[in-house]
């Protein structure tokens, strides 16, 4: 359970919650989401990385074949036991611990990923935690992918039904735009890079609904009635305003800080 009066006004929430619906529904960056990370080199040939908030495994799952050795940890048990389910046989460790908890030994891995849960960490705590367990002129990495309800009338929709359920819910309203990185990090860290690009996201109107249902503003924090009236109503918006398959509107973005 996570509670942040600077996410939701404070309204907890639980990604254990909603791992099912996580495992089947998130795994839902595109091909060149991932190229954008291998041109970078990062990720791949040897390296060995961490990633932060892995939830169901996605990142670590999706790139393993490109010869990284990873180790992948989160807060959730459920969604750690997702992660081990969905990546049998690939050689990936996972650990149920907070990052703030996290003692890998000093200079451990080349990389550290952080997708769609940078803001969820007390980055006072951990950046100094980072630094050490990186190697010289290790890499963190910051990734991000947000649907655009300003530009995708689907998005926009789906956005406005959440806030009805949920109007404390403070993910909505997104733009393309750089990821924040908090100051702390400029004891130790240079930012070397960042992009923001726009691409499109296939769906069906299932699993559109189910993604949108696993976000952290319905799945994660509502109760089990007003989650399954949000799905109800949803899943009949859908019906009326989507054809059986169609693509949403989405910016992904990416940070990539250098240890120095």
């Amino acid at each position: 359970m996570i509670s942040d009066e600077n996410i939701d006004h404070g309204v907890p929430f639980d990604w254990g919650r909603v791992s099912d619906e996580y495992a089947r529904y998130r795994d839902i960056y595109p091909v060149r989401f991932y190229q954008r990370i291998l041109d970078r080199g990062l990720c791949r040939d040897g390296q060995h990385v961490l990633d932060l908030g892995t939830g169901t495994g996605v990142i670590p799952r999706s790139l393993a074949r490109y010869g990284a050795t990873w180790v992948g940890i989160d807060i959730s048990e459920q969604q750690i036991a997702q992660a081990r389910r969905l990546s049998e046989g690939m050689g990936i460790e996972y650990r149920a611990i907070p990052a703030e908890h996290i003692d890998f030994p000093d200079g451990t891995f080349d990389v550290i990923t952080a997708c769609q849960c940078f803001w969820y960490f007390d980055h006072e705590t951990i950046h100094g935690i980072l630094h050490r367990i990186l190697k010289p002129n290790g890499r963190i990495l910051v990734l991000y992918m947000a649907w655009l309800p300003f530009e995708d009338p689907i998005a926009d929709a789906s956005e406005r039904l959440i806030l009805k359920y949920n109007p404390n819910w403070s993910g909505a309203g997104e733009r393309m735009r750089p990821i924040d990185i908090p100051a702390c990090y400029a004891d130790g860290f240079a930012l070397i890079h960042h992009e923001e690009y726009k691409l499109t996201v296939p769906f069906t109107r299932e699993s559109w609904n189910g993604r949108v249902k696993a976000c952290r503003g319905i799945g994660a924090s509502l109760s089990a009635h007003d989650i399954a009236a949000w799905e109800q109503e949803h899943k009949a918006l859908l019906e009326r305003i989507a054809p059986e398959r169609f693509e949403v509107l989405h910016y992904a973005a990416m940070a990539e800080l250098k240890r120095i």
